[in-house]
């Protein structure tokens, strides 16, 4: 594997940490605010990031290259209402696919299919994360004014436990 390939990997081993970490931030904020729910959806969402990350990690190992951990900055932790860390989440999850389409070009370029192999389920599993991040941004947008349906979808969405 070239070294450019595995520095990008590396990158993107701290860029799934910290979305488990904003993750977590959004989580806490949900949960202060007594909206479990959709605290419970953002922690699990949070295991799932930790999961990518290792994901990179192993694959890295198994290809005998060296993991190099980067520090993680503190995610933002206070929102001005119910909508905007969905907002975050929607924005963080475009970065990210942003991030891994620039190493499957690199991989590309570098001749390195098997890391273009590799990063397919990255790619697909992007595509399901943006999908998810658009639909929960459009329910609470929807129902942001109406506490008795944001009630309601809290409970919807706090039985996610995949």
């Amino acid at each position: 594997m070239k070294k450019e390939i595995s520095a990008l990997l590396n990158e993107q081993i701290t860029k799934e940490f910290y979305s488990a970490y904003l993750y977590l931030a959004i989580s806490a904020y949900y949960q202060e605010a007594g909206l479990t729910g959709f605290a419970s959806w953002y922690e699990v969402q949070a295991k799932e990031e930790e999961e990518h990350a290792m994901k990179i990690y192993g694959y890295l190992h198994d290809n005998g290259e060296t993991v190099e951990l980067g520090a993680l900055d503190a995610p933002k932790v206070s929102f001005s209402d119910f909508v905007e860390p969905v907002k975050a989440a929607l924005e963080h999850e475009e970065y990210i696919t942003d991030a891994i389409n620039n190493i499957v070009a690199a991989a590309i370029k570098a001749n390195d299919y098997r890391t273009v192999s590799f990063l397919q389920w990255f790619v697909d599993e992007q595509a399901e994360e943006e999908t998810n991040a658009n639909d929960m941004l459009q329910a609470v947008e929807f129902v942001q004014d109406d506490k008795a349906a944001l009630f309601s979808l809290n409970k919807s969405v706090g039985k996610r436990n995949d």
